[in-house]
């Protein structure tokens, strides 16, 4: 693994204002590219949405994309471009079963290279519950120029195991 320079990016959210969330994401790779030369670059949770959509499922499925899908093109583009790695994380409709996954998806200047499916949906937001997402069910570690990277997503965070597993698969 070779030495490279990571940046995070917290921004404020319009909700559920796909098209102007995307714009404003990526003026923020202008900085993390320009000020600090970053390889790397995660997005918080929910980048194109927000956490809470507040609507209902049919509506918010129709709002949120496929991975792939035209919604991420630009973030694909933008990663060629800046030759940069880019995590993702968004809302993912899943036409053939109809469910809606809360995923991050890792973009390198080739394009998607994987996706993850949060593993652990906070209470409000899980389906199961109510909510509006369906657990994804596999923890995978993937192969980049800059090492080996795996993803978690918030309350992913707080189960130990999670980390703990893709330590062991190498990240």
């Amino acid at each position: 693994m070779k030495k490279f320079v990571a940046a995070c990016v917290q921004m404020y959210i319009v909700p559920n204002d796909i098209k102007r969330n995307t714009a404003h994401a990526l003026e923020m790779l202008d900085g993390a590219d320009k000020y600090h030369s970053a390889s790397l670059v995660v997005f918080q949770e929910a980048v194109t949405t927000g956490f809470t959509p507040n609507m209902d499922f049919e509506s918010f499925y129709k709002l949120i994309d496929t991975v792939p899908g035209k919604q991420i093109k630009p973030v694909i583009k933008e990663a060629a471009r800046r030759k940069m790695h880019i995590v993702w994380p968004v809302y993912e409709k899943d036409p053939d079963d109809k469910k809606i996954y809360n995923s991050a998806v890792l973009i390198g200047p080739g394009g998607i290279i994987g996706k993850y499916r949060k593993t652990h949906p906070f209470g409000s937001e899980a389906a199961k519950t109510g909510g509006w997402t369906t657990p994804g069910n596999s923890l995978e570690v993937f192969d980049t120029e800059l090492g080996k990277i795996g993803m978690i997503i918030c309350y992913d965070g707080d189960f130990p195991e999670t980390a703990r597993m893709l330590a062991q698969k190498g990240a």
